[in-house]
């Protein structure tokens, strides 16, 4: 009895995480082009504004994700192609056909969540746990297959020519044909737990030290200072704080040796900063806003400032505030 257990109805025990799952890799599909098309880079919610969001603090793939957003075509090629996978990928998970395979794509999206956004999360460290237990449940739907209430399992009781071939039983459903299952099993899941703790304490120290949180409040890097004559240039790049949420800088000022402002950009010029002065280098773009300079999260740009009726000298010090209070400063 409990041979007939483990090789045939692990797949039936599995069926509300094959369903669970399916559909929220389906649903990313649905959403983002069923319901809104998140699809057209010139709209409002493109998903490859999202995508751009996990730039700063990437892990391990960093230079494929910077490329993708500094080459639009690409990116959006991309975006598609991931979106048709999750619906694909989703769809056949849901009906039970070739479980075993969509499950291998269920782990590699997992995967490329967890590495990408493993960081982002305002409160219950979402993208995270999202990643973890796809990376999880694909290995688990990997060893289950599909049971009753699946194709795989229509087809084999029809017993169609294709069901007898091993790639099947690989591929699809049925017993897994793999000796010593057992230490092969441990060897895989004691690899995910410590991918696991791994990326719990890299992202947000949650195993050891200080717990941290990036997405709490906004941060921003001020680098490539250069002042030529009258003309302030810096690049400005916010790599923390909330994703739905832009930075809102109210105020950029030019401060001496003794603290003293000698040039302040408020809140109404800000919201009127001219565009021929920003040069954005990802598809996030900052841009002036009603009230302020919005600067979403993984945005990179070029800042150019004229000091016609100023005299600028390079000890001086750049400070940008932002409407949370939150100021910024680097040496010019």
């Amino acid at each position: 009895m409990q041979q007939y257990i483990d090789n045939n109805r692990a797949g039936l025990f599995t069926l509300a995480l094959r369903w669970v799952i399916g559909w929220t890799y389906f649903s990313a599909f649905w959403r983002r082009l069923i319901l809104d098309n998140k699809l057209i880079p010139e709209e409002a919610g493109y998903i490859g504004e999202k995508f751009n969001h996990f730039l700063p603090n990437a892990l391990g793939i960093k230079p494929l994700i910077e490329y993708l957003v500094t080459h639009p075509d690409a990116l959006h090629f991309s975006m598609v192609v991931f979106t048709l996978v999750e619906a694909v990928v989703g769809l056949f998970i849901i009906l039970g056909l070739f479980t075993r395979l969509m499950s291998i794509g269920i782990f590699f999206l997992a995967m490329g969540i967890l590495l990408g956004s493993g960081w982002i999360g305002t409160t219950c460290l979402d993208e995270w746990q999202i990643g973890v237990l796809g990376v999880a449940s694909g290995f688990v739907l990997f060893l289950s297959g599909s049971d009753a209430y699946s194709l795989d399992k229509y087809f084999m009781n029809k017993s169609y020519r294709f069901t007898k071939k091993k790639w099947f039983a690989f591929l699809g459903s049925g017993q897994l044909p793999v000796n010593n299952l057992a230490p092969k099993v441990l060897l895989m899941s004691s690899f995910i737990f410590m991918l696991t703790l791994f990326t719990n304490q890299y992202f947000h120290g949650g195993v050891l030290g200080t717990l941290h949180n990036k997405s709490v409040k906004p941060k921003i890097e001020i680098s490539n200072v250069r002042l030529d004559k009258s003309r302030l240039t810096f690049e400005i790049f916010r790599v923390e704080g909330a994703d739905v949420y832009g930075s809102f800088l109210i105020g950029i000022e030019i401060l001496d040796q003794n603290n003293q402002v000698v040039k302040r950009i408020d809140q109404n010029e800000l919201a009127n900063f001219s565009v021929e002065n920003i040069k954005n280098h990802y598809i996030a773009k900052i841009k002036p806003g009603k009230h302020s300079l919005i600067i979403p999260l993984g945005a990179k740009a070029d800042l150019s400032i004229d000091f016609a009726d100023n005299e600028i000298e390079e000890q001086y010090t750049i400070k940008l505030i932002d409407i949370s209070g939150i100021e910024w400063t680097a040496k010019i």
